[in-house]
């Protein structure tokens, strides 16, 4: 199916810039119109770095689902806001150590869905479903992920770059707690969030060239704003940091600013 036949069932006006068309150019990838690179192009123009962000949010979120799996053994994960496919999927690397890995997406964007259903596949051993859901919507992503995953066991909740979308009047802390208090004891909470902490004049204006063209806007958040997103949860080490700091594989001093926070929390008891 064509890009283009897809943004038609989609109802999606490719005239209109898209959050998940806009990442993927900056990715690298080719699922993008004129008005998404030209999004693009003016946020890199205020903060260049955008393209390096895009990667090491990629990157952080392969150093710890393979965490996940080889260090705590995790088997089921719920990955919301999933976005345009791209290689090394979740599933593909949870699959890679554990055949038998059970991945619930979660996602309320026709574009992604249909991106989803056609190009993300499971292993035989496992699962793959996909979830039309609203972040907002708490209940019908537990209730529908349950078809999939066993909520009495040990899960990982994956919430990547998607939270800045969520603006302070809709309380993304509270989102992120009815989410973690349907995990069993012993899951994990992963975030990484958009900051401005690190260049706040370039990135403010990143952001504003962004928002001013996108239906979706982004909220910047600062170190101290996406711990408490966390909830007092027991961080694991080395807590919220930047993201290129988050267990590297490999610690390069010259790496690129990105402008992201993470962190992982574990279940089950609070500080």
């Amino acid at each position: 199916m064509s890009n283009h036949d897809l943004t038609a069932r989609s109802g999606f006006d490719p005239g209109i810039p898209h959050p998940a068309r806009v990442y993927n150019f900056w990715l690298g990838g080719k699922d993008h119109y004129e008005a998404d690179r030209k999004t693009a192009g003016d946020v890199i123009r205020c903060r260049p770095q955008v393209v390096a962000g895009a990667l090491a949010n990629r990157h952080f979120m392969a150093r710890a689902v393979r965490y996940l799996a080889r260090e705590r053994g995790i088997q089921q994960y719920l990955d919301i806001g999933t976005g345009l496919p791209a290689p090394d999927n979740p599933h593909e690397i949870a699959q890679g150590l554990i055949p038998q890995a059970r991945i619930a997406y979660a996602d309320n964007d026709p574009l992604v869905l249909a991106h989803a259903r056609a190009l993300l596949t499971s292993a035989p051993e496992g699962s793959c479903d996909y979830i039309d859901a609203d972040l907002h919507d708490t209940t019908t992503i537990a209730r529908e992920a349950a078809r999939t995953l066993d909520f009495s066991q040990p899960a990982a909740l994956l919430l990547l770059a998607v939270l800045h979308f969520i603006p302070d009047t809709d309380d993304p802390a509270r989102i992120v707690a009815t989410l973690a208090g349907a995990l069993a004891p012993g899951s994990l909470v992963v975030i990484s969030h958009l900051t401005a902490d690190f260049a706040p004049e370039a990135v403010t204006a990143g952001v504003d060239a962004y928002n001013t063209l996108v239906p979706a806007s982004i909220v910047p958040r600062s170190h101290a704003q996406v711990t408490d997103l966390f909830g007092g949860l027991p961080l694991v080490p080395p807590g919220v940091v930047p993201i290129t700091e988050w267990r590297p594989a490999i610690r390069d001093p010259f790496l690129q600013p990105a402008d992201l926070h993470a962190g992982m929390a574990t279940t089950g008891q609070r500080r």
